[in-house]
């Protein structure tokens, strides 16, 4: 388990630290409180340096609300700089949200155990903790921000996302599994044409979305595999609220045996995820998708189909080529039966202000339908 330390009051500290994102603990460590200005706390940050925050919690708050307005201000305008590629503006974006996250990641507050912060006017967070971290009788720190994202996965939780497929009935997503909110795929696989059978697989369940709605649709036995254990949590809790036939499965893509429907969602991006929580969005190499689809034709019934969700985000953003896609699936000894797209519908589309706003502004999202060749 890392440790973090710093010197306070005269005296030398160490005290565990966490971090979902698998960042280190930070080697420079100074104390803040309500007096450190935001100009400072930016200037240390971006120089590596971490504020240990022993003031008001709701000004901590305010405080990295204060450093992220100086890290969004627009960059000047450099001449005759010539624009990068595609490939090369995404890779840019990655990096520039990767420093902005951690030098956000420098604000850092302190627990005692049981998770709570012994802070004043701080929020009882207790129950979000625990559903990341599990119980804990130890003193710990953790960034600010991490922090905000543990309590607003736990809102979300609470909350649940209706998905329209289901009736509006909703799914809750965990911490670390990737939440629906995004409801076009959903629809897909609401809408497309079942073949007929009995069995199905939902290969990379996640939160069991997709599983619940092949089970409403009529498929008497499904199968969801995942091998996040949260995932597995996640989607056996969501298939009994929703009270569906779906058996979880903790597998590496497909379950054992055969069967008349296959479907997968794999992440859409073929780029290495720099934290744990981002592989659920990008895919390195496309090691899911060439497994799912290497795999897919050993394990359909005779004259089963096989469903792959896949955004054209890769295309546009010059990470993959539409033929390199279809290659895959032809030497996977697939064939294409059918497609059904639809454009996606989340805020960022519609952003021209989003560094990436062309590519998402472009992206469809498709139900590819696939049968053995």
């Amino acid at each position: 388990m890392d440790e973090i330390s710093w010197r306070e009051d005269g005296r030398d500290h160490r005290v565990r630290w966490r971090s979902e994102s698998g960042a280190p603990p930070p080697r420079r460590v100074v104390v803040a409180d309500d007096e450190t200005r935001a100009d400072d706390a930016y200037r240390l940050a971006c120089e590596g340096t971490a504020l240990l925050w022993r003031g008001d919690f709701q000004n901590a708050r305010q405080l990295l609300k204060a450093m992220a307005r100086r890290i969004d201000r627009p960059p000047r305008r450099r001449r005759h700089k010539p624009e990068p590629d595609r490939a090369q503006a995404f890779h840019l974006y990655r990096q520039a949200r990767a420093q902005r996250a951690r030098t956000l990641g420098m604000l850092l507050i302190p627990f005692d155990p049981g998770h709570v912060i012994p802070l004043r006017r701080a929020p009882d967070v207790q129950d979000a903790c625990t559903e990341a971290y599990g119980t804990d009788d130890q003193p710990y720190i953790t960034s600010l921000r991490e922090l905000l994202g543990l309590v607003g996965a736990h809102e979300w939780r609470e909350k649940g996302v209706p998905i329209p497929a289901l009736g509006s009935d909703r799914v809750h997503p965990h911490y670390g599994v990737f939440s629906p909110i995004r409801g076009e795929y959903v629809d897909l696989v609401g809408e497309a044409p079942l073949p007929p059978t009995k069995t199905a697989f939902d290969v990379g369940t996640g939160t069991g979305v997709l599983a619940a709605v092949l089970a409403r649709r009529g498929i008497e036995h499904v199968v969801a595999t995942d091998q996040d254990p949260r995932a597995l949590v996640c989607a056996q809790e969501n298939v009994d609220r929703l009270e569906v036939n779906v058996e979880v499965v903790q597998a590496d893509l497909f379950p054992d045996g055969r069967a008349g429907l296959a479907v997968c969602n794999p992440p859409w991006v073929p780029a290495k995820p720099s934290t744990p929580l981002e592989h659920a969005v990008y895919d390195p190499g496309s090691r899911m998708l060439r497994g799912f689809l290497s795999g897919l034709a050993g394990h359909l019934e005779p004259g089963g189909e096989g469903w792959l969700i896949l955004s054209d985000l890769a295309e546009h953003l010059g990470l993959r080529t539409r033929d390199e896609l279809l290659e895959m699936i032809a030497s996977s000894g697939l064939r294409v039966a059918g497609r059904l797209d639809t454009a996606p519908r989340h805020p960022r589309a519609a952003d021209p202000d989003d560094p990436l706003h062309a590519a998402r502004a472009a992206e469809t999202t498709s139900l590819w339908r696939l049968t053995a060749g």
